[in-house]
């Protein structure tokens, strides 16, 4: 699979729900030693700020939530049940809480689950979208047409009272590409 153009911080410093829909169709890199994961992103939640009672920043800035307040295009990386780590991707300005969480890319449906089998762990929170990192995000083209998103409510939280009903969820309907690729870079040959 060739690769794409890497998405820049611009990109990610705008709000939540319009990034949350652009990430659509793109597809998340991981880079862990020989191995390159490339995986399709086809569903999103967007959490848009302290107002939102979703958003882990409704709390204010704590010792988790920092990473929140920096500029968009870091990664906010954190454990759920103590077991599962979730991905997002901090968008807007800095000082501005607000991301968007990964739910499904390429064959693995569920955040839990993409993290574990891209091996993303705390270890990336804070770090920048980049290939330095290890992760990143690449536009492979071409771009999606609007009707193959669809709208939903986010997953789980329904403790955030009237914002369990707004549809911050986007699904990329009716995928018929390969969603993922591995790919093994080769040492040098031996000869005799």
């Amino acid at each position: 699979m060739a690769r794409g153009r890497i998405l820049k911080p611009a990109f990610y410093a705008r709000p939540a729900e319009l990034v949350a829909e652009d990430l659509l169709g793109k597809y998340l890199i991981r880079q862990v030693d020989q191995e390159t994961i490339a995986a399709r992103i086809t569903e999103t939640e967007a959490y848009i700020g302290p107002h939102d009672l979703a958003c882990h920043a409704r709390a204010g800035r704590t010792s988790r939530t920092a990473v929140m307040f920096g500029p968009g295009g870091i990664w906010y990386v954190y454990l759920i049940y103590g077991m599962y780590w979730m991905l997002n991707v901090v968008t807007g300005e800095e000082d501005y809480p607000a991301a968007v969480l990964f739910r499904t890319v390429g064959t693995w449906t569920g955040p839990g689950k993409l993290t574990r089998a891209m091996s993303i762990d705390k270890s990336l929170n804070g770090l920048s979208a980049t290939r330095a990192s290890g992760l990143w995000i690449e536009d492979r083209g071409p771009k999606l047409d609007t009707e193959a998103v669809c709208r939903t409510p986010r997953i789980g939280v329904d403790y955030a009272g009237e914002w369990k009903d707004k549809l911050y969820r986007y699904v990329l309907q009716n995928e018929t590409e390969a969603a993922t690729s591995r790919r093994k870079r080769s040492g040098p040959k031996k000869t005799s």
